[in-house]
């Protein structure tokens, strides 16, 4: 074939031109985080066409595009920016985690925080991730407003008590609902100990992508019956379009008590109880005789033992965290896997935790219209246990033991002859260890009918299984038998099917409507089974099989189910006029026959001010919105068959028989929470972004047990009377005082108030505790004791306010030696009425450093061991050293009485044990360098951050306790009964990407 010249130079020409057209219209660049990091994955679009592309492994993209048009760059927790096309692109991404853009997860979807009418308080990752605490709750505290967290005390198991708003019920749960990935979370307690296990341990941070907290009705109420305590909606990570990751993180570190208390050393103790025993007695021998039996055969005169009890069993913890992650994706399949280890010896001693876990989340679009995936999680957390505060042989109540005691003899074995049993006898001769596995998993599908129409199809499974084995073998405290063997097992199992379609649209440009509609069905079922087994021939026989009998056991099967159908509508008119409402049918069989189903509304609306012309260009006010709600929730945490007459079996003498149990009701339903919130939010600067809140939640129909005549068969019924109301203010102030090139510098403060009140009990009668009482008009579960009025100077009596009725109506006010003339009276709040939280980032070319301030003010703790711990000598237990300031001679002003053994100068429940909890807490701190990336190029490593943190580092208060967050755990509310501390940690770590 021949080619003619005049053809072949038009090819040439045309080929040429080509070139060139294409040079012309493609630009390059790279995407960076703040430090400077490749974001690989990054979404590029030519803004107003279909033309994008992503950001490979180093953040380097290609577009096709011309220089001039403008380029939209987007990354799920970066602010979207918009630029113009260029030769050579730099582009900066900064982090959304408080701007107005930012994505959040509410029920059954998503919505805007710019149009989002709710109260919802949010973190991600980064504000959880790294921090050394054994479960996700403790890497929340002091970073949500009107979000009160609490661990009971420094075990490793420790319960975790969160409180959304104030307390929402006085006899029912209070605990939020937790929902992982849509799937409402089995959060029950499974301990037979005493003490509560945490059942979110088996969640491990690194999987968390983000934590939003509903807190108002109208966020809340798309999960109608269950969602008065607030709703914790946890999501976990997944893949995302790019070239597949690897991250790796591994730390460690070292633990210790926040604080210990001072207790009397030998010289002290002997001195005091000598004291003690004069005046109490009238001599010395009672003591004496006392200490001889304490000191066994050592020389008690020369303090020959002189032993710290409190520092046997307080140690030194370690804390180890690895976890991995592999996660990527293309246009049509996205993949998340990840694992973790943790394992933290507790700082109390014979308390430790491991806790594997492991995630896989799989979504793929089979067609264009349609998407499945499927999530699947599983953990297993075993965990060496000590008992209850209230047991003997607790770790923690080895402090009354007495310094001349020796904790172990000369051979090494636990000392037997002490004034308690000694909890090292316990710690050789018995184990308590439980093991908590669970399961999570969902599949899932959405089909997308129309482009503004889909179907959404989950089937979610949870399986939290435990097993408890407690051993005591035959030199064990109170043994009476060779040796027993108690062991349980449980298994709660819940599967969740959902069913939804959810519309979105746009309509002229103005219109924007956004809809949910739905049902759920939720069924439960719990088994539990124990059995106990005596008479071992020795103690290396520790299961249940090796005991010669068999002498107890149980069985218990229990469920419920929940049906549920539920709708939401959000709507915008101009993107600046919004309204939302919802509603849920929640159907339970936990409640009576009349009552089984209730209908849970809610409504909200908004105003975003700074959309109008009046403001739109106003550079001061860059943005404002007012917004309000009301609806109603209810608590359903009660007992599955409360509403039921009930039998339980009764044998006698090998014959089978029924008891009346209970009384039913066929009238008991939810306890219904009405809840009102008016809030403002509003920029300046585009720096400066404030949300004000005010809340008042009201909750009628309180589920009692009620009193019944001795002639029905039953002690009480339960019913709904009785009505409680917590209000308050939020107020979150979030700033972004530098950003530069090199440096950046964030804060988030936030601050609470909170007042819960009793309104109405049952009968109007007040409802009185060991130390509490709920009392119309006082706050829930006010403290009620006698007051303590100091110690006469004249002869070193204890004194109390009367606080009796005078004829004329009065209260007298004057001061008795005799604790039976006084009247209690409401003393204190075992809850704060103000909470605040302020965090500090900041960013220096390859360091960054982030600290969180938590503090609490207005709450009370009651020392309920004071009475035996703080009382100048009363009995034998050691004391704490402030009692050395007792009342020894006329005109001594004190506040410790004389001294007198067996005197009970002092010892009846007062306020005398009462004390503020205030607090300020610099909760966790965390400093990192990131190295260079010109280093790690060779090593085809994207990233290697080192960083230190710690948790618990430094605490102000004047509290005169352990410390002002350690609680009991077996029972009461707002007391401290030899419980321990929780742990300050300090961990080095490193975090590589490649």
């Amino acid at each position: 074939m021949k080619i003619k010249l005049k053809q072949f130079m038009l090819l040439l020409f045309v080929f040429f031109v080509q070139i060139a057209t294409a040079q012309d219209g493609t630009v390059s660049g790279k995407v960076t985080d703040k430090t400077g990091l490749p974001i690989p994955g990054a979404n590029v679009i030519l803004k107003g066409t279909n033309v994008s592309t992503q950001t490979n492994f180093d953040g380097e993209f290609t577009i096709n595009a011309k220089e001039g048009q403008t380029l939209v760059i987007s990354y799920l927790g970066m602010q979207t920016i918009e630029v113009q096309a260029s030769k050579a692109l730099k582009i900066s991404l900064q982090d959304a985690s408080n701007e107005l853009e930012t994505v959040l997860v509410v029920g059954y979807g998503t919505q805007v925080k710019r149009k989002s009418t709710d109260n919802i308080a949010r973190v991600t990752a980064k504000d959880i991730q790294q921090v050394p605490v054994a479960n996700v709750q403790n890497a929340l505290v002091g970073k949500l407003a009107g979000v009160q967290i609490t661990q009971t005390n420094g075990k490793v198991d420790g319960g975790v008590k969160i409180r959304v708003r104030g307390a929402a019920s006085i006899s029912a749960g209070t605990d939020p609902l937790y929902v992982l990935d849509g799937i409402p979370l089995i959060t029950s307690n499974e301990s037979t100990n005493g003490a509560p296990t945490n059942p979110l341990l088996t969640l491990s941070p690194n999987e968390i992508e983000s934590i939003d907290v509903l807190k108002d009705a109208s966020s809340a109420a798309i999960y109608g019956a269950r969602g008065a305590n607030g709703v914790v909606i946890i999501t976990t990570k997944k893949g995302k379009d790019g070239k597949g990751t690897f991250s790796l993180n591994f730390s460690q570190g070292v633990s210790t008590a926040t604080n210990k208390k001072k207790w009397l050393n030998a010289d002290q103790y002997v001195e005091l109880f000598t004291e003690a025993s004069i005046n109490g007695t009238g001599d010395a021998a009672e003591a004496e005789s006392t200490f001889d039996f304490l000191a066994q055969g050592t020389d008690w005169r020369s303090r020959q033992v002189n032993t710290d009890w409190q520092d046997l069993v307080l140690r030194d913890g370690l804390t180890t965290d690895a976890d991995f992650s592999v996660s990527g994706g293309d246009a049509k399949t996205k993949y998340f896997f990840s694992g973790a280890y943790n394992n933290t010896k507790g700082i109390v001693v014979n308390n430790d935790l491991q806790r594997i876990t492991a995630r896989t989340n799989l979504s793929h679009k089979v067609s264009d219209r349609f998407t499945a995936g499927m999530n699947l999680s599983f953990s297993r957390s075993e965990i060496d246990r000590v008992q209850d505060d209230n047991a003997f042989t607790t770790p923690l109540q080895v402090v009354a033991q007495s310094p001349l005691s020796q904790a172990r003899l000369d051979d090494g074995s636990a000392n037997p002859n002490t004034l308690y049993a000694n909890y090292f006898l316990a710690a050789d001769n018995s184990f308590w260890k439980t093991i908590m596995r669970r399961l999570t998993g969902k599949v899932f599908g959405e089909y997308q009918l129309l482009s503004s129409l889909k179907f959404n199809s989950d089937f979610a499974y949870d399986l939290l299984s435990q097993t408890e084995d407690y051993w005591q073998g035959k030199n064990a405290p109170f043994m009476a038998t060779d040796g027993e063997v108690y062991a349980t097992s449980v298994n709660n199992e819940t599967y969740i099917f959902s069913n939804y379609f959810s519309f979105d649209k746009t309509f002229a440009e103005k219109h924007t409507i956004n809809a949910v509609v739905g049902m759920e069905f939720n069924k439960y079922h719990r088994r539990y089974q124990s059995v106990t087994s005596i008479y071992f021939p020795d103690d290396s026989f520790q299961t249940i099989d090796g005991g010669a009998e068999v002498n107890a056991g149980e069985g218990r099967e229990t469920g419920y189910t929940f049906v549920s159908q539920f709708g939401r509508l959000n709507y915008s008119f101009a993107n600046k006029y919004l309204f939302k409402a919802s509603i849920r049918r929640d159907g339970s069989s936990r409640f009576g026959k009349n009552e089984r189903f209730g209908i849970f509304p809610a409504f909200s609306a908004g105003w975003i001010i700074s959309e109008e012309s009046f403001l739109k260009e106003n550079k001061t006010l860059s943005f404002l919105k007012l917004k309000g709600s009301w609806g109603k929730l209810g608590n359903a945490e009660i007992e599955n068959f409360a509403s039921r007459q009930l039998y339980e079996s009764n044998p006698y003498n090998l014959k089978s028989g029924l008891t009346f149990f209970q009384a039913g009701n066929d009238n008991l339903t939810w306890e219904k929470s009405t809840q009102v919130d008016f809030g403002v939010e509003f920029g300046l600067f585009d720096r400066i972004n404030v949300e004000v809140d005010y809340y008042n939640k009201t909750t009628d129909g309180l589920l009692f047990e009620v009193p019944l005549a001795i002639s029905s068969g039953a002690s009480t019924i339960n019913k709904n009377v009785g009505k409680i109301e917590s209000k308050g203010f939020e107020f979150t102030l979030n700033t972004k005082n530098f950003s530069t090139e090199n440096f950046t510098w964030n804060t988030s403060f936030n601050i609470t108030t909170n007042q819960s009140k009793v309104l109405s009990m049952p009968n109007g009668k007040d409802i009185v505790t060991t130390y509490t009482i709920n009392r119309v008009g006082e706050n829930i579960s006010s403290f009620y004791l006698v007051e303590y009025a100091g110690v006469d100077p004249a002869n070193g009596d204890a004194l109390f306010i009367k606080n009796t009725v005078n004829l004329d109506g009065t209260i007298d006010r004057s001061t008795t030696n005799d604790y039976s003339q006084a009247k209690r009276v409401v003393a204190g709040n075992p809850f704060p009425e103000l909470m605040a939280g302020l965090t500090n980032t900041l960013n220096y070319k390859g360091f960054d450093l982030t600290f969180t301030f938590q503090g609490e003010w207005g709450a009370s703790i009651y020392n309920s061991a004071g009475r035996y711990q703080s009382v100048a000598g009363d009995y034998f237990d050691n004391q704490t050293a402030d009692q050395l300031r007792r009342w020894q001679n006329p005109g001594d002003i004190t506040d410790v009485p004389q001294a007198r053994l067996y005197g009970s100068n002092g010892t009846g429940d007062s306020t005398r044990f009462l004390d503020q909890a205030d607090f300020i807490r610099l909760r966790n701190l965390t400093l990192g360098y990131t190295l260079p990336k010109t280093i790690l190029k060779e090593a085809g490593i994207s990233s290697v951050r080192l960083y230190a943190t710690g948790v618990n580092l430094l605490t102000f208060t004047k509290y005169n306790g352990t410390d002002p967050e350690a609680r009991r755990d077996d029972t009461g509310i707002g007391e401290d009964f030899y419980s321990a501390p929780p742990a300050r940690t300090i961990a080095l770590g490193v975090n590589l990407n490649f």
